[in-house]
């Protein structure tokens, strides 16, 4: 861990080995836990259709599920097919704005968020965020390169999106090794 990871980790909350960028509310920890197992399970039918290893899914203020949404860059051939860009896309679609501020969503990811989808996210207006498996982990089982992102917590806090990572880990862990070694394919841009 660098000195930079380490400073960072010190101005976050941490609790077992979840990680936020606020006080750790032990309830959302739990729900959004309940959550990401659902979605590492629902992952297997995504795989069974062409998508996957990931998936992302929206959920209103009250609980409600507004949209669910696997990894598709393989499957449709486009490299912005992510879990979480697919689920924005469809969620401002169906609300009919590229805003989606005024309808307080929280975003629940297997993983955690590549560069791209960082930024897709911020964008949307989506208020919290949580996910699973992080990026060491999902760099050294899949290969996939998540890009370059430092102090994202930091910069989503001073945007005022909240973030909670780390949650249930080990059943996306297994579920990405898994994918792997049945052998589907990992979107990876040739360098």
């Amino acid at each position: 861990m660098t000195f930079l990871s380490k400073l960072f980790l010190t101005k976050n909350s941490k609790i077992g080995n979840v990680i936020s960028n606020e006080k750790i509310d032990k309830t959302k920890v739990e729900i959004a836990g309940k959550i990401i197992a659902e979605l590492q399970q629902d992952m297997q039918d995504f795989v069974e259709n062409g998508s996957g290893p990931f998936v992302a899914a929206i959920y209103d203020d009250m609980g409600n599920l507004i949209v669910k949404s696997a990894n598709s860059v393989v499957k449709e051939q486009c490299s912005n097919n992510h879990a979480e860009m697919n689920a924005i896309k469809i969620a401002e679609k169906k609300f009919g704005t590229y805003d989606l501020s005024s309808f307080n969503l929280k975003m629940y990811i297997t993983a955690e968020p590549c560069i791209m989808c960082i930024g897709g996210i911020m964008w949307s207006g989506i208020k919290e965020v949580y996910y699973g498996v992080p990026t060491k982990s999902v760099e050294n089982i899949t290969g996939f390169d998540e890009g370059f992102k430092p102090n994202w917590f930091k910069e989503f806090k001073d945007r005022g999106i909240t973030v909670y990572g780390n949650i249930e880990p080990h059943i996306g862990i297994k579920a990405l090794r898994n994918y792997v070694n049945n052998g589907k394919k990992i979107y990876k841009p040739s360098r």
